[in-house]
């Protein structure tokens, strides 16, 4: 099983444990994560169930190309990493 693991920064308002899902794509692993906490959802995505501007997710060091369906293929050892970007300047 691919394994969800969430950086400290959204660790700080939210249990964010990592994670080991079943699925196909990133949105499919994301939604098993959010099955079993629900109040996360609300941190990566937005109410479209795209990611949200300021989200950054990776596949093994790839970022995903697809933030709108996160369709984005994942294998059963990836390590899918989310965590908030940094901007500004």
């Amino acid at each position: 099983m691919a394994t969800v693991r969430f950086t400290s920064a959204l660790k700080r308002f939210l249990a964010a444990p990592p994670a080991e899902v079943a699925g196909a794509t990133v949105g499919e692993a994301l939604a098993a994560v959010f099955e079993a906490r629900p109040a996360l959802r609300g941190y990566v995505l937005d109410d479209q169930g795209a990611l949200r501007r300021h989200v950054a997710v990776y596949i093994g060091g790839e970022a995903v190309r697809d933030r709108v369906k996160l369709s984005d293929p994942i294998g059963p050892e990836d390590d899918i990493y989310v965590f908030q970007a940094l901007t500004g300047g």
